[in-house]
């Protein structure tokens, strides 16, 4: 009786821990692996997930799903992972709206920093100021005129209320001193459609979605949101060059899962994601459709995140932006 006990005593010694730490740390998870995104079909965030999943899928043996959610300017999927399966299961390519400016805007359901926890950058860009041709101006200074003409007739697209392409358009508002409308959407896709449709004036646009219309030209291009030119939009130029010195107004996408999310699972993905984000082809296909890779260590996107967030917050409260 009493070796037995002994020989129960040891083997729980032995399994239990093995047991959780299987339970804690499975990679690739068991279950379907799903990579939410904030934004509708067709916009950079989906361009840019749907290239890493695929990739992604194929490194651990396991497809990547990709889940679209738009809305509220992203916050809808953000509020999804924050409450999903801390089990690893579940990504999210998260944005710079949503986990650096929202917060400081609106009161939210869920805590970027607490409830979302960073696995690894993503891909960053400008946005570039598009309009249609029928608004009748060529360069930004021509822009401005127009809107100064006829304050508050001329609108902006976003891809959602708190988004970045909303807090590039009410910064340039204020720095410009100007009065444009924002017309929020549910993401880059249906933005886009509209101002191709001159149902509004203005977007500023992620360069994969606006190129390829620049290129036919179906859009003007009048200035990017960077402190210099991409690469890929060498003719035209920035808003800082444009006669707004030290504007900059950068889109980015970063890896985040839920937030008790084994660190073991975590770690386990930023090395997934990096490697994705390393590779040759990869980061050809993601700079063809003007996206710059942008791996990072988990606590390097912890840092930047908290680095953004606290100049957004300078920012809004600088310019007195509100969500009225």
């Amino acid at each position: 009786m009493k070796k037995r006990t002994l020989l129960h005593c040891a083997l729980a010694l032995v399994t239990a821990p093995w047991a959780f730490g299987a339970a804690a740390q499975d990679f690739p998870p068991k279950k379907p692996v799903t990579l939410v995104v904030g934004f509708a079909a067709g916009g950079a965030a989906d361009a840019a997930a749907r290239l890493i999943a695929k990739k992604l899928g194929e490194n651990i043996g396991q497809s990547v799903v990709v889940d679209n959610k738009g809305g509220a300017g992203g916050n809808i999927a953000h509020q999804f992972v924050a409450g999903a399966a801390p089990d690893g299961s579940v990504l999210l390519l998260g944005s710079v709206g949503p986990l650096t400016i929202a917060p400081h805007l609106m009161k939210l359901p869920y805590d970027p920093f607490k409830d979302l926890a960073p696995v690894s950058g993503g891909v960053n860009f400008p946005n570039v100021l598009v309009v249609h041709k029928g608004a009748g101006v060529k360069t930004l200074a021509e822009f401005v005129q127009l809107s100064k003409k006829k304050p508050g007739s001329v609108d902006f697209a976003s891809t959602g209320a708190g988004s970045a392409s909303h807090l590039a358009g009410e910064l340039f508002n204020q720095r410009a001193g100007i009065d444009m409308t924002h017309v929020p959407y549910k993401g880059g896709a249906p933005a886009l459609q509209d101002l191709l449709g001159e149902r509004v004036t203005s977007y500023f646009a992620a360069p994969p979605t606006a190129l390829p219309h620049i290129e036919a030209g179906k859009l003007i291009p009048l200035a990017t949101t960077g402190l210099t030119r991409p690469s890929y939009m060498p003719n035209i130029p920035t808003v800082a060059e444009a006669g707004y010195p030290g504007f900059e107004a950068l889109n980015w996408y970063a890896f985040v899962a839920p937030g008790k999310t084994p660190p073991a699972v975590l770690e386990r993905w930023n090395q997934e994601i990096v490697k994705v984000l390393n590779d040759a082809g990869v980061k050809e296909a993601l700079n063809k459709h003007g996206l710059t890779p942008q791996p990072t260590t988990r606590a390097e996107l912890a840092a930047f995140m908290k680095k953004e967030s606290a100049q957004w917050a300078a920012t809004i409260k600088e310019r007195k932006i509100s969500m009225d």
